[in-house]
This record gives C-alpha cells, sequence and structure tokens, in this order.
C-alpha cells in the first residue's frame, strides 16, 4: 500500500509556471505507475499526464509541450512541471498509483489517490 501527498499548487497569472510534487510514502514506490489528474469545478476528472515504473512518460494532447511529469524513485516522488499556464489548467490536480502496467489514463486504473492541491491560474 502507498500514501499520497501532493504539494505545490497555488495562483498563479496566465503564462507562469508551477511544479506540483507528488510524495509517497512505502519503500517499493518504484514499483508504482503514476498519473496525474485534475478536477475543475462541475467538470470529471481529466486525466494529465502518466509516468510507467521505469519512467516512460505519456500526456493527452492537451498538455503535450507544457507539461512534464518526472519521478525520482530515490526520494519517492512524481513531480509535474507546468509552464505556460491558463486560466482553463484551473482546478484540483490530484497524483495517483497504481502497480498495473501499460498507461493509465483512466481513473479507474489507479488504486491510490493523494488529497489533491488547487491550482489557480488568473487571467
Amino acid at each position: 500500500q502507498v500514501q499520497l501527498v501532493e504539494s505545490g499548487g497555488g495562483l498563479v497569472q496566465t503564462g507562469g509556471s508551477l511544479r506540483l510534487s507528488c510524495a509517497a510514502s512505502g519503500r517499493t514506490f518504484s514499483t508504482y505507475r503514476v498519473g496525474w489528474f485534475r478536477q475543475a469545478p462541475g467538470k470529471e476528472r481529466e486525466f494529465v499526464a502518466h509516468i510507467s515504473r521505469s519512467g516512460g512518460t505519456y500526456y493527452p494532447d492537451s498538455g503535450k509541450g507544457r507539461f512534464t511529469i518526472s519521478r525520482d524513485n530515490a526520494k519517492n516522488t512524481v513531480d509535474l512541471q507546468m509552464n505556460s499556464l491558463k486560466p482553463e489548467d484551473t482546478a484540483v490536480y490530484y497524483c495517483a498509483a497504481s502497480r498495473a502496467s501499460g498507461v493509465g489514463t483512466r481513473e479507474t486504473q489507479y488504486d491510490y489517490w493523494g488529497q489533491g492541491t488547487q491550482v489557480t491560474v488568473s487571467s
């Protein structure tokens, strides 16, 4: 089992950057794939980025070129670097983990979730 805690959210202007971090408990975090999702008010949770156990990454078209996911297994962290932020990026951002293989782009493909961190992009 793993526990996840997100940090790094905040208020930023359009065009700015934020770096979110997901810290995990447990000594086997390297055996989990990790995804970032976000949920805006009144909207469904949306896939943002995925990183595999070996460090392979996958993004939806909406985040390609602006978001970068990375992991440091020695520190048990997965970061999400977000650049050129837009007001439509405003949401609560969640990290999630799973021991399954393959790319996970849906909520149901993850077993463990953090509590979320708020990102607000002002226009």
